[in-house]
């Protein structure tokens, strides 16, 4: 069953039609991801099914009650005037939850003044909906949702008007997973948030009881939680089943057999047509090349109103429905001339040209290092056991931002020296620096001129070589301190493939890049015949160029050889070892009590210990029915300070109290 229906849906700004003729549909437990060229209007299409836009034509059906939630890429319009703290916008969540706990205590007021079985029943009831609605759970869960998301347990306590524009926007995306919409729809979601932040809200729409519609640039973030893509593009709407992966092989099979179709079809008209022309002057055959010529203009006319798919794929009675296909005055020239103007109809979105090709071979050993202590002199940021790169790899350096990145390409630049140890390079080594900040571009200079300042050329050459990189016309002429991050990042790229270098140093290359330019820039590193060190948050990038994986974690730098998926394959592999030695250990440790429990002293010592663990759990039964009671008390005075105190020895005493039930399961 579908929760959202669009229908021939379109959204036009004047005389410009952003986005014209979408159709499709989100089942109720569909996790689709929306991906397409930056600029085509997928945040259009996104704020247009939140109904904060309406469309131009066409509309969108929803099923009723259907209750949606939308992640703005900016949310300083969702928290417009609002001064609450972060920890109080949460709560307003639970507003219904509060109500019921009101109730509760009126409840039990009532109940203290007069006996009474129906206000107990009552009473009972009462008790049964809250928690059964979760109402002694929502501070864990609001918990649970911050530190998720990045949320210091000091930061709850701030003022949403005080926060970032980052800040804000993780703030509404755990108030929307606290509420838990019918349809959530997600607006780069992993924007400002960290490789665990993000892994964790993997984890979250995993599992997710309801629809999603996701926009993200993050691949293999797509990957991992989405079963269906739509994608948005100059030749139209198309929809596909499966991840971001199936999506690249369906559609490149969708082109490859579009490709096929059209000039199949394409080679009948011409065929049709020299029938045409051999027979039309001949009375004995003249009938039948003029109905044939009708049929013929029909056809073409079809496939160029409404393209080769309308042609394929509907009946005469659906095409006169949808486009005006009645007879044309057309000649055999102008039959001829329309079939070869039908244009293919796979619209390939434009593609930078980037090549990064090495002047010269280097050694086999392209990096070697002793023990090293990267940082500054008055602060170390970590440090790493010796490392070895070769000729051909890749290595990903990962991390939290502010544990030391940039900081070691700097280092391995020669901009700094490392606080203890040495590092070595092999031999014909040119060394090419792309930069995350860009910084080293002047904002002076036009997009022409810095391109110029690295390397002579004529000035024809020069435009032919920037529009490789979809810098066309005009915008060559553009001062670099007003492009934008992606343009920024494309004029870095255009001179860093100038270089010729062989050890490529690459910070954050793949930011502010839409997908198809992404997958471009993944193309041409996967081909380059030099060696990288790559500096990103991207992880399908990484998981499909690294050899080893170079990560930063509490201030050590940890070797990792292999790919990404096989370093997180080999980690939990490890956590679930661990798990069983643990649980191995137990065993064994009740095994060895039960071979001595013969003896009568251990008998007592078993009653002993039996008997403390009882009393261990039955304290602490006794202390988390306080502590419910106490909390009641505090949510109806509304102290938030109390609430919270309170909330959290709960979850404390609740986890003391697990633990405690399987100490005693061990030995009762």
């Amino acid at each position: 069953m579908s929760m959202l229906t669009i229908s021939n849906l379109g959204f036009a700004f004047g005389d410009y039609d952003v986005f014209l003729g979408i159709s499709a549909s989100i089942p109720n437990d569909g996790k689709i991801g929306l991906v397409g060229p930056n600029g085509i209007g997928k945040t259009t299409l996104l704020r247009v099914l939140a109904g904060l836009a309406q469309p131009s034509s066409g509309n969108v059906t929803m099923a009723r009650s259907t209750r949606i939630g939308y992640l703005r890429q900016e949310a300083v319009e969702a928290f417009a005037g609002r001064h609450n703290t972060v920890h109080d916008e949460m709560l307003k969540v639970f507003a219904g939850l509060h109500e019921q706990e009101a109730r509760l205590h009126d409840l039990e007021h009532r109940m203290a003044e007069a006996h009474s079985d129906d206000l107990l029943a009552e009473y009972s009831a009462a008790q049964d909906a809250f928690e059964r609605a979760g109402g002694y759970e929502y501070e864990l869960r609001i918990g649970q949702v911050l530190y998720g998301l990045g949320f210091t347990r000091n930061e709850w306590d701030l003022q949403i008007s005080v926060l970032s524009g980052g800040q804000k926007t993780r703030a509404l995306l755990a108030r929307l997973l606290l509420e838990k919409p019918d349809l959530l729809i997600l607006d780069e979601p992993t924007n400002h948030l960290d490789v665990q932040a993000v892994e964790w809200l993997e984890s979250m729409l995993r599992t997710w009881d309801g629809a999603l519609l996701i926009v993200s640039h993050d691949r293999y973030f797509l990957d991992n939680v989405v079963n269906r893509i739509w994608e948005m593009g100059p030749a139209g709407f198309e929809t596909y089943n499966g991840n971001y992966s199936h999506y690249l092989r369906q559609r490149q099979e969708r082109w490859e057999r579009r490709e096929v179709e059209f000039a199949a079809i394409k080679e009948r008209f011409l065929g049709e047509l020299d029938y045409i022309k051999r027979n039309i002057a001949r009375d004995a055959t003249k009938n039948q090349a003029v109905g044939r010529m009708r049929r013929l203009i029909r056809e073409v006319r079809v496939v160029e109103a409404g393209g080769l798919d309308l042609l394929l794929s509907k009946n005469w009675g659906q095409v006169m429905e949808e486009v005006d296909i009645s007879e044309a005055k057309w000649g055999v020239a102008d039959v001829e001339q329309a079939i070869k103007g039908l244009r293919n109809p796979v619209v390939r979105p434009p593609q930078l040209s980037l090549k990064l090709k090495t002047a010269l071979r280097s050694g086999n050993l392209v990096l070697r290092t002793t023990a090293l202590t990267i940082g500054y002199p008055a602060k170390t940021l970590f440090q790493a056991e010796p490392i070895t790169l070769e000729r051909g790899e890749c290595a990903a350096l990962i991390g939290p931002n502010g544990s030391g990145k940039t900081t070691f390409l700097r280092t391995l630049l020669g901009e700094l020296a490392p606080l203890d140890g040495q590092i070595k390079f092999g031999a014909s080594l040119k060394i090419g620096y792309f930069s995350q900040a860009h910084e080293r571009l002047n904002p002076n200079n036009t997009v022409i001129d810095e391109l110029l300042s690295h390397k002579q050329m004529l000035l024809g050459a020069a435009r032919n070589y920037l529009a490789q990189y979809l810098f066309r016309g005009e915008d060559v002429f553009k001062p670099v301190r007003l492009l934008s991050g992606g343009e920024r990042g494309r004029l870095a790229l255009a001179i860093l493939a100038l270089a010729g270098a062989n050890l490529l140093l690459l910070d954050e290359p793949s930011n502010h890049l839409d997908i198809p330019a992404q997958e471009v820039l993944q193309q041409v590193l996967e081909h380059f015949e030099g060696t990288i060190l790559l500096v990103s948050h991207d992880r399908y990038l990484i998981d499909h160029l690294a050899t080893q994986v170079w990560e930063l974690r509490n201030h050590h730098l940890e070797v990792f050889a292999g790919s990404y998926t096989a370093m997180l394959a080999a980690r939990q592999q490890a956590a679930e070892a661990e798990k069983q030695t643990t649980a191995v250990v137990r065993s064994g440790v009740r095994e060895e009590y039960v071979a001595g429990k013969q003896s009568k002293a251990d008998d007592r010592r078993r009653a002993k210990v039996v008997a403390d663990a009882e009393g261990r759990v039955h304290a602490l039964e006794a202390h988390l029915l306080k502590l419910e009671e106490n909390l009641h008390a505090a949510t109806l005075a509304q102290d938030i300070t109390a609430i919270q105190r309170l909330g959290q020895a709960y979850t404390d005493t609740q986890v003391e109290l697990d633990a405690a039930v399987e100490a005693w399961a061990e030995v009762a």
